[in-house]
């Protein structure tokens, strides 16, 4: 053998060995990471919106839409014919109740009251001469002067006379009565509309129309609806509170109130065919923001509930199970929580059972979510995507 490849050999062999060193090394390093994998990566957070339980007093109230009406409407007609001499008012007028609207021309009726007048003279002075001659009837009849029948005969006369005094009283208090209707009076106070006739035309206590409408407009009512559902709840509202019942008017398409008023009526029946039963508000309008004929939006106020649990209504989630929310924990995850809702209106749900007063509940976002998730508020996770981007720029300089 030569002596100089025994050194080759022997390096050749080391290779060799070491080669299969870290081939065994490979293996089992191999073989280690099959039998125990890494684990998952932890799933990011979820951006999530919340809010937190409130004890708060909530009014309790019913919804139903209404129509303003005035609190009292009068057409105001002519009571007797004549020719309409003048207007006393301008059209859209505040009038006051007494306050003088029109004249018809009054002289037939002052010539009729003139007549009966004289009537009752000349009737007056005949039963006062009857009167005197009863008189001395009555006493030629002590002197045997007078027969019986010249005395009873004068009586009659005289309560003849006196029924005809009594008649024309009458007569003139009618006369005086058709001539005060040609002085047209306002019945109530309000606001007067248009015009329905212009002076010089012949006018008719038969006429349809009348002269003007006048509508009461302060106070003001509103007449509107409920379901039938709502009765009874209503009407233990009504039979317990000492006070009436308060509505506010909406108008139709806001949320700020045209009006506070006063429940003055609840209908004696529900009407069967639309399932709905009537009601009627009356409302101080001094500044005229109700107007009749205008429809708006009512509550009918029941009362309040007191320190009751509120989360926005979109935390409330349904399932064929019930109602739930998603309740934030302390470590910033999320669990399924069944509740019992009491009512929602205004975008506030009130909670029966189920929530305590400053839990946070989830009101954005459950789309995402299952019990056990990691969650992140959204301004966080805002906050920290800047803190990423300010880190990210620092790197790179």
């Amino acid at each position: 053998m030569n002596p100089s490849s025994a050194p080759r050999r022997n390096a050749v062999i080391a290779s060799v060995a070491f080669i299969a060193v870290l081939g065994a090394i490979w293996v089992f390093t191999r073989s280690a990471e099959a039998n125990n994998p890494p684990p998952p990566p932890k799933a990011p957070a979820v951006q999530i919106t919340s809010a937190k339980v409130l004890a708060q007093d909530v009014p309790i109230y019913r919804t139903g839409i209404g129509t303003v009406t005035a609190a009292q409407s009068v057409t105001v007609k002519a009571r007797i014919d004549g020719q309409l001499d003048k207007v006393g008012f301008s059209e859209g007028q505040d009038v006051k109740a007494g306050q003088m609207l029109a004249e018809i021309d009054p002289r037939t009726l002052q010539a009729q009251l003139a007549q009966v007048q004289a009537q009752k003279a000349k009737d007056v002075a005949q039963l006062g001469n009857a009167r005197t001659d009863l008189q001395r009837y009555t006493t030629l009849i002590g002197q045997d002067a007078a027969t019986q029948q010249q005395v009873d005969t004068q009586k009659a006369l005289v309560a003849q006379l006196d029924a005809a005094v009594k008649t024309d009283d009458a007569q003139i208090n009618y006369a005086q009565v058709q001539l005060g209707f040609t002085k047209i009076s306002a019945p109530i106070s309000g606001r007067v509309g248009a015009r329905l006739v212009d002076p010089g035309n012949i006018v008719h206590a038969a006429d349809a129309n009348g002269l003007v409408v006048i509508n009461q407009v302060d106070p003001i009512s509103v007449v509107f609806t409920v379901p039938e559902g709502d009765f009874q709840d209503i009407n233990r509202a009504l039979n317990s509170s000492k006070q009436a019942l308060t509505v506010v008017a909406y108008p139709r398409n806001s949320e700020r109130p045209l009006g506070t008023g006063k429940l003055v009526l609840l209908n004696n029946q529900i009407d069967t065919t639309t399932g709905t039963v009537q009601m009627k508000g009356s409302f101080p309008n001094p500044t005229h923001a109700l107007w009749p004929g205008q429809y708006v939006n009512v509550r009918l106020m029941l009362g309040d509930r007191s320190q009751a649990l509120t989360v926005p209504a979109a935390a409330v989630q349904r399932s064929q199970d019930g109602t739930y929310a998603y309740v934030v924990k302390d470590d910033n995850t999320v669990q399924n929580q069944p509740i019992q809702v009491a009512q929602i209106q205004d975008g506030i749900a009130v909670i029966e059972s189920g929530l305590s007063a400053g839990e946070r509940v989830v009101v954005d976002g459950q789309y995402k979510l299952k019990p056990g998730v990691s969650v992140i508020e959204s301004a966080d996770a805002r906050k920290a995507a800047k803190l990423a981007e300010a880190s990210a720029s620092g790197a790179s300089k």
